[in-house]
């Protein structure tokens, strides 16, 4: 078996992190990792996703032919990082990737590109048997999947596939929730806070009783919901007139996703109802604004991706493990575009954080399920 150059997936990982790429500024690592993958004889396209919400460049797809007549097999991972990224400087100590402390590292999602980037040079090393394969580097994910849901399908080739976007390196994520996007903007009305406060709608006040009204966090098993933000007032001797309140609401079953949305929806028209008393009157005021931010993925056990994905791990000596996530990922929607994509993981941990870290051993490790998964599928 063709082995995994650990050194230079080490290098490749270090280089990518420096780039700095946080949401909306893909540029500079959209321009190099373009260069390298034309250098090894894909044909790369670009879409115009960027531009649908306010970002510097669009998706990345290399397509590289195969050597074996199969199907055509995605590899996916995305070129966006959270912040604080700009400047970052890793470090390696025991084994192990971190940042400075300062800024995240970047493991999210760079492990999967350094890690896709090493299993494409070795199969062309060594001229190993493979079907077509295109890699597909999105932009946007870390602010709502805004690449994936911006994409252009036609460049795609591929059915079915893989994302490198979990941590689990022995674990396949075969289920995710699908999500809902809530804003509710309360109108009330201003006034002076000291000298005429019973002039006033407090759209604060009113937005903050159906806050209270609300069961949120774990609501089951299969379901979540959260309010993550609350924007309002202009000065606290005012009475606001306005509030801005966002949330979510996750489920794995639909039916439920679209119970507690609308238990969400209820509780705001019934404090804004409550509060305007009089049916004719035109405040307070509810705008209520719900989007499908994506849709649920669950992928049969016995679906060709997993047992596929299994196989391979089967052959290095592993077991693989069916997951259940509560996250998104780009995932869901290349689910919702008809490509069947099990998410597997890199070995990053604490993700988001300024305790970023991911162990080189974990990615040798996921390169060589890449791998072999590549290897097997070319068998037809």
């Amino acid at each position: 078996m063709s082995r995994i150059d650990s050194r230079r997936l080490s290098e490749t990982f270090l280089s990518l992190v420096r780039i700095d790429s946080q949401s909306r500024h893909e540029a500079a690592i959209h321009l190099h990792l373009k260069n390298i993958l034309a250098g090894m004889g894909a044909e790369v396209v670009a879409d115009r996703a960027g531009e649908a919400f306010g970002g510097e460049i669009g998706n990345l797809v290399a397509r590289f032919p195969g050597n074996r007549k199969v199907e055509p097999m995605m590899l996916n991972a995305h070129m966006d990082t959270v912040g604080p990224g700009r400047g970052v400087r890793p470090q390696f100590k025991d084994g192990v990737f971190t940042s400075d402390g300062t800024t995240i590292l970047g493991a999210d999602d760079k492990s999967a590109i350094a890690i896709l980037l090493e299993a494409l040079r070795v199969i062309q090393e060594n001229d190993l048997p493979h079907g077509p394969l295109d890699l597909l580097l999105t932009v946007g994910e870390e602010i709502g999947l805004a690449g994936a849901k911006h994409m252009d399908p036609s460049l795609l080739r591929a059915r079915f596939g893989y994302a490198l976007d979990a941590t689990d390196t022995d674990g396949i994520v075969v289920r995710a929730p699908g999500a809902n996007r809530l804003t509710f903007t309360v109108c009330g009305k201003e006034a002076h806070a000291g000298a005429a406060p019973e002039r006033g709608i407090n759209a604060i006040a009113v937005a903050a009783k159906a806050i209270a009204g609300l069961d949120l966090g774990r609501i089951d098993a299969e379901t979540t919901c959260n309010i993550g933000q609350i924007e309002g007032g202009t000065a606290v001797n005012i009475v606001p007139n306005r509030v801005v309140v966002r949330g979510e609401a996750r489920s794995h079953d639909p039916a439920k996703l679209e119970q507690v949305t609308n238990r969400i929806l209820e509780a705001f028209e019934k404090a804004v109802a409550e509060a305007r008393g009089d049916e004719s009157a035109d405040l307070p005021r509810l705008e209520a604004e719900i989007e499908e931010d994506f849709r649920p993925t669950h992928i049969p056990e016995d679906h060709p991706v997993v047992t596929l994905a299994r196989r391979a791990a089967a052959n290095l000596g592993r077991q693989l493990k069916a997951k259940i996530t509560g996250g998104g990922a780009d995932a869901n929607i290349f689910f919702a575009n008809g490509i069947i994509t099990g998410v597997l993981g890199t070995g990053m941990r604490d993700m988001h954080t300024l305790h970023e870290s991911v162990a080189l051993a974990d990615m040798v490790a996921a390169a060589e399920l890449v791998l072999e998964i590549v290897r097997l599928h070319a068998e037809g």
